[in-house]
């Protein structure tokens, strides 16, 4: 996409994201930094898109905030992923996992994005996401474009670990 005409494409590392898993602050940084260098050894040219860690914008979770104050629990209960995530560590459901959701959300709408390319796997989560547009446009004015998934060729991209798995942001 950083090379289609007319396009801006937005590229970032979702640290915050990781924090829903019990995670080592020194590993999640070294992580964090090797999820740029691949990005970057990916052939990605920050002339050309704009290229961030997340934790580094605060408007992510200042935007998520504003957004948790539309999404509502029922919606968030219903996300597949939250079911699937919770039953898998049960020894730590916290909160940022059942709101990961409105993050990613916020990931998708600080940008005004309208087109996000996901796997068949994520279109429930962009779903989410054009309704919590709504509901905060209904609210607060016309603020954010309702994005439409775009399905990517992969439908899932699998574990190199686990190719039985999907993969995951650790």
């Amino acid at each position: 996409a950083q090379n289609a005409p007319g396009v801006e494409a937005f590229y970032c590392v979702v640290d915050l994201h990781a924090l829903t898993l019990d995670i080592d602050p020194a590993a999640l940084r070294r992580q964090t930094l090797e999820g740029v260098r691949v990005l970057l050894a990916a052939g990605l040219e920050p002339g050309r898109c704009t290229l961030f860690v997340q934790s580094h914008v605060a408007e992510h979770a200042r935007l998520c905030w504003l957004l948790e104050s539309t999404a509502t629990m029922g919606e968030l209960r219903r996300m597949t992923q939250f079911k699937d995530k919770s039953s898998r560590q049960a020894g730590n459901i916290n909160m940022g996992l059942f709101d990961y959701p409105v993050l990613q959300a916020a990931d998708i709408l600080l940008p005004k994005a309208s087109l996000v390319p996901v796997g068949v796997d994520q279109v429930q989560h962009v779903e989410l996401t054009r309704d919590v547009a709504r509901f905060f446009n209904n609210r607060f004015g016309e603020t954010f474009p309702e994005p439409k998934p775009v399905l990517t060729a992969t439908p899932k991209v699998m574990s190199l670990a686990d190719p039985a798995k999907k993969m995951s942001k650790s």
